[in-house]
């Protein structure tokens, strides 16, 4: 038997995957790192934690499973997008990785829009500028850290970092370096007239590649200390929502995914780059091959949760913490949530808003509450389906992956919210399977991706949408869309008071 590696560099932990030729998950490891948020919007991490972690699963994985070192073919990555990692002349790392979820860049993206301007922007790159995205943080160092990006030479996204380190090859693919604002997306080239116009170096950005490609072997010593063979075939890999797409078979025209991880995404399959959804929801390359996507963001999603449950049920099991939310009603008793914790992305490019609970009286216990979360999250991805749908989208059908795919009740509320038919997966593994079946594509095990998803995913459970419910919840859904319009000044005004 064979076997492929899928290698998935999350914001909290590297989750590593052995897969065979048939689909079936053979091995599985996660390894946690640590995260730095010392300041109010700040989040950074140390990338050598990354390198050191993933090197540390794969000697666990390989330990632990009676396959030997020749018998796994390749490894492929996918990982957290928009991350900027600086790298010196010898590709060393010169300061903490800037992650995706910090927000320190608001003048940097005004700086954007001021020198290149909001539309020739969106023309280009097909996104807007947002303090998430990768070229704001660049001038955040040029600007606040002279001495550090004067030793800059390039950079590359996390999961770009790791490959680097495993494999000594520098390189960044489409999928990921779309989520840079550097990116001419309907070309597949970096825009020298972004870099040009910012004062960027031209062989600042790194050689581009497609996510299928091999980009060589893992370096000797690493294959010693991983328990592999040096002559594993490493693949490029891609951005962890184009790498969940592919695990969840989202490869062809009216294919759309709901993830809910840290962060939660509604994404939809494009197969062209010609059209304009004028930066409303993000437009990036696929790691599928000669495609794109749409998605729309919500920034604590996941987080959400796990955030109301470490502060209120820190000890409890989710399964405990979630018992009793089938018993209350949708609209969880008139409390409702909007889930700005970090700020928010789709459709409300905001970095000061924050959440709210709405409703609250005396007669709310915790299971109003713990439902009333899940549906702030739920109605927020539903605001990226509802901007796809005002574009001529049908949304019919919709794969869940993530946090949100694990509670039966969670589901049928996806699927009475968004009003489509919610598929669940008889092995969800996101991203991580992503990326073992680009390596398997990339090994030739298969003709195409969508063939290798015909034989790799399985449908598990439908959940189809109740009509009286999803009439309950249009109407709950035009209440919340009024919280932000209603809580934006208030929260401006409570900005000098955060640490």
């Amino acid at each position: 038997m064979k076997y492929v590696i899928g290698i998935d560099l999350g914001t909290s932990s590297v989750k590593i995957l052995c897969v065979n030729q048939k689909g079936d998950v053979v091995g599985e490891v996660t390894k946690e790192y640590h995260l730095f948020q010392d300041k109010a919007g700040y989040s950074e991490q140390n990338p050598d934690h990354w390198v050191e972690q993933t090197i540390a699963g794969l000697k666990e994985l390989t330990s632990n499973h009676p396959i030997l070192p020749e018998q796994i073919e390749g490894i492929s990555f996918s990982g957290q997008m928009h991350g900027l990692v600086l790298l010196d002349e010898n590709n060393e790392v010169l300061r903490n990785a800037i992650l995706w979820n910090d927000t320190r860049t608001t003048a940097e993206c005004e700086e954007i829009y001021r020198i290149i301007g909001e539309e020739r922007l969106l023309n280009v790159t097909k996104n807007p500028a947002l303090e998430g995205f990768t070229l704001p943080k660049i001038l955040w160092v040029k600007k606040h850290e002279r001495e550090t990006f004067a030793r800059a030479k390039t950079f590359v996204l996390p999961k770009d970092y790791v490959r680097l380190k495993l494999t000594g090859k520098l390189h960044m693919e489409y999928s990921d370096a779309a989520g840079t604002l550097l990116l001419n997306v309907a070309e597949k080239i970096w825009s020298t007239e972004i870099c040009n116009l910012l004062d960027l170096p031209k062989d600042f950005c790194p050689p581009l590649v497609n996510s299928e490609t091999c980009i060589g072997t893992l370096l000797p010593e690493v294959a010693e200390q991983a328990g592999l063979s040096p002559h594993t075939r490493v693949f490029a890999g891609g951005a962890d929502n184009a790498c969940g797409a592919i695990g969840a078979g989202i490869l062809e025209e009216g294919k759309t995914l709901a993830s809910i991880g840290t962060s939660g995404v509604v994404l939809s399959y494009e197969s062209s780059h010609d059209k304009d959804f004028k930066g409303t929801v993000h437009y990036f390359n696929h790691a599928a091959p000669d495609a794109c996507y749409t998605m729309g963001v919500t920034l604590a999603a996941g987080y959400s949760l796990s955030w109301f449950k470490n502060v209120f049920a820190k000890t409890e099991q989710y399964t405990d913490f979630l018992n009793g939310i089938e018993l209350v009603p949708p609209g969880a008793n008139g409390l409702l949530f909007t889930p700005y914790l970090v700020g928010e992305r789709t459709p409300h490019a905001d970095s000061t808003i924050r959440g709210s609970f709405i409703g609250m009286d005396g007669s709310h216990r915790r299971e109003d509450f713990v439902r009333a979360v899940l549906e702030g999250i739920t109605f927020s991805l539903h605001e990226s389906v509802e901007v796809f749908r005002n574009h001529n989208k049908t949304i019919d059908t919709i794969v869940s992956i993530g946090g949100g795919a694990r509670n039966d009740i969670w589901l049928q509320m996806q699927a009475d919210i968004f009003n489509a038919k919610i598929v669940k997966l008889s092995s969800e593994q996101g991203p991580g399977m992503g990326a073992a079946m680009l390596a398997a594509y990339g090994c030739g095990w298969f003709p195409s991706l969508k063939e290798c998803a015909d034989v790799f995913l399985q449908v598990d459970r439908e959940f189809y949408p109740n009509k009286e419910t999803v009439e309950q919840y249009k109407g709950l859904f035009e209440t919340y869309k009024l919280v932000y319009k209603n809580t934006r000044e208030l929260n401006e005004k409570l900005m000098k008071y955060r640490k």
